[in-house]
């Protein structure tokens, strides 16, 4: 039985991560904002199979509360077995171009709060000498794109801190999980149309859990967003700037 700490847990990856784990029969700690959310989401682990479930209610962009709100986590677990980091929120591009302050609140929220969780995170890991980190990112990240670059600046900033820590905490027995998903058909893209590229929660939660038993160091979410961003990266500027991607 593993014991998973997850943080974002109201989202829809992270849910329906939570509700594969539930059915293995792991014991959990969630942290989200909605408590109404996270209570609902708490009782259908429950009864999907959890040993345990425990819930805390937390402002995640309140960076001064991240270290008691962990320690407090590892706490009430006894020990964490992994790490999922899967809060974020997607902005709106045009305002953020306009307004520097709505960019630094995605900026915030998106980069700066998920590196504080996750440095305290590490530090817990470390004393236990193992442990698995996932952290949600974004193919949104390998290359800065006028219709999201302040998004892909946070994911881009965020995929350089993953490796960074992976290097620093692979002599330690903790696995650092990089994970990148494509266009996922949530609430937070509702708005989107959808296409073929699109996939499911459920597909993405798939293969989060098959990352973290394989102590995978990066994925992308489905599998062939590997090959279309490797395309995209290796476009010309003299190319790609006249592009509408």
């Amino acid at each position: 039985m593993k014991k998973i700490l997850i943080i974002g847990a109201t989202s829809a990856i992270a849910s329906a991560t939570g509700r594969i784990w539930a059915s293995e029969g792991h014991s959990f700690y969630l942290v989200g904002r909605n408590e109404f959310r996270l209570s609902a989401i708490g009782d259908e682990l429950r009864k999907l199979g959890a040993a345990q479930v425990l819930t805390h209610v937390a402002d995640l962009a309140n960076l001064n509360d991240h270290d008691s709100m962990i320690t407090t986590a590892f706490t009430a677990l006894g020990e964490v077995d992994i790490a999922l980091v899967a809060h974020g929120v997607l902005g709106d591009q045009k305002a953020g171009e306009i307004n520097f302050s709505l960019a630094f609140q995605e900026i915030n929220i998106n980069l700066l709060s998920t590196m504080s969780l996750i440095t305290n995170i590490a530090n817990h890991f470390q004393q236990q000498e193992y442990g698995t980190i996932a952290a949600i990112s974004s193919v949104a990240g390998d290359r800065g794109r006028k219709s999201n670059y302040i998004y892909g600046t946070a994911k881009g900033s965020l995929n350089i801190f993953l490796e960074g820590l992976r290097h620093r905490l692979h002599k330690h027995n903790i696995n650092v999980l990089t994970i990148k998903p494509g266009l996922v058909d949530t609430p937070m893209t509702h708005e989107f149309k959808k296409g073929f590229l699109w996939a499911s929660d459920s597909r993405i939660a798939s293969d989060i859990a098959r990352a973290v038993r394989k102590r995978k160091d990066e994925i992308y979410t489905p599998w062939f967003w590997r090959f279309v961003m490797f395309a995209i990266t290796l476009l010309p500027r003299s190319i790609y700037k006249r592009t509408s991607l």
